[in-house]
């Protein structure tokens, strides 16, 4: 990434990017030599040829893996273009709230990535060579996409809050939303900016418009999508995946619903812009029955890291406060006063935990625990834990699970909808200025 101090010195740092005339004609190379040039300059960044080719030879190989077919090379290079505009709006406000990723949770996500595709990390290493990817420009990216995701909790998943009456609300005028039924939906996102003139919102409409009629006439969603989708997922078809009636965005539940595979619906909008959705299949519809499911009582000690506090010495304090309650230490006692966890007012009592209420890394260390022992040291997401199991029962949790479901559906909706409009509002007050038709 190259720095730049400031938009007055641009004019200077611009001409400079590729500036033969700098040197003697003695001194100039025999053959040609590639010049790095700027693309996009991005508030007090740029970014570049090289980077801009890199991302669209990976989106290029995705795309063909998909059986995707690919868009015009200029349409698509200007997509992806804008990707890495709105990635960096995002990483530099991440910088400037001092959101990082360390070294030790970077290894542990690759471990993961490794793990999940039965790889090892040699393996991996020579898939990603395969591919045209160094290692060390893998690291990067799986760090930036860390980032972004804990940028996003913060700033927007945080943020959501879902009521008992929209619980109950939404349990009552959607009977059938939990009955198994799933659909395989894609979609396009034009966006509209905020504050749109009239001619740029005649220009956005017009847009979609032509987008809705070439599906119509068969051409194919997904090289359509990576060609003016403005959605995340655009580059790779705008492919949303299986989802539940009630993990999707209210926008689109009731018309998916009433659409048949293959089907592309009518234009609709949200505060973000335009969709276009497409349903490419639909399955299941069976409603479930009652289910009896095993609940674990559980406590736990949080200790989360920062600047001050690192792995290590959250590790070795857990450690610490585990032999006060080994040698007859009160857990709940000490979890008031050392949890960082809402829960420390309770004891660090959790109540009944459902599998899946946790995240996977804590759970599988609360399942290898019997009654009454204490875990070691347990790294999430969330930071160190130490957990205690208090006990065991098997449940009737048909309603409890009702409810669970509706709450992660309705977090959900409103999470991707506020998403999208939070991504809009940095995506308008971010300073861009291209100049990929000036090369």
């Amino acid at each position: 990434m190259i720095r730049i101090p400031s938009r007055p010195c641009l004019a200077l740092i611009l001409g400079l990017a590729g500036a033969p005339a700098l040197f003697p004609a003695h001194a100039a190379p025999s053959r040609a030599v590639e010049v790095d040039r700027i693309v996009a300059v991005v508030n007090n960044e740029v970014i570049t040829t090289l980077e801009l080719r890199e991302r669209v030879q990976q989106a290029q190989r995705q795309l063909a893996r998909q059986g995707t077919a690919l868009p015009p090379a200029d349409v698509f290079e200007r997509q992806v273009l804008e990707r890495l505009v709105l990635e960096r709006a995002q990483t530099q406000l991440a910088a400037e709230t001092s959101l990082k990723v360390d070294d030790a949770t970077l290894d542990r996500a690759i471990g993961r990535i490794a793990e999940n595709n039965r790889l090892s990390m040699t393996d991996l290493r020579l898939a990603l060579e395969k591919d045209g990817i160094t290692w060390n420009r893998f690291r990067d990216q799986i760090r930036s996409e860390i980032l972004l995701t804990r940028l996003r909790e913060r700033e927007v998943d945080s943020r959501i809050v879902v009521t008992d009456a929209e619980i109950e609300n939404f349990l009552a005028n959607n009977a059938d939303a939990l009955s198994g039924e799933e659909f395989h939906v894609a979609h396009i996102l034009v966006r509209v900016p905020d504050g749109a003139s009239m001619q740029q919102q005649s220009e956005r409409l017009a847009r979609a418009e032509s987008v809705v009629e070439r599906l119509r006439a068969g051409e194919d969603f997904g090289r359509l999508a990576a060609s003016y989708s403005d959605a995340p997922d655009g580059l790779s078809g705008g492919d949303l995946g299986w989802r539940g009636r009630d993990r999707l965005p209210t926008l689109f539940a009731d018309t998916v619903r009433q659409m048949q595979p293959g089907e592309v619906s009518k234009i609709m909008r949200s505060p973000a812009g335009l969709h276009i959705v497409k349903l490419v299949e639909k399955r299941g519809g069976a409603a479930a029955g009652a289910q009896q499911m095993q609940q674990t009582h559980a406590r736990h000690i949080l200790i989360r890291t920062s600047e001050i506090v690192s792995d290590a010495d959250a590790e070795s304090r857990l450690n610490g406060l585990r032999e006060r309650i080994v040698n007859g230490g009160n857990f709940a006692e000490l979890a008031k006063v050392n949890s960082a966890d809402l829960s420390a007012a309770k004891g660090g009592d959790l109540g009944w935990v459902n599998p899946g209420d946790t995240v996977p890394e804590f759970e599988h260390a609360m399942d290898a625990l019997k009654p009454g022992e204490v875990s070691a040291p347990v790294k999430s997401p969330f930071g160190w834990h130490l957990i205690k199991v208090e006990e065991r029962r098997m449940q009737d949790v048909t309603d409890e699970r009702k409810r669970a479901a509706a709450r992660n559906a309705l977090r959900e909706r409103k999470a991707d909808e506020a998403f999208e409009e939070w991504l809009r509002q940095l995506r308008d007050r971010t300073y861009v200025e291209y100049r990929l038709e000036k090369e």
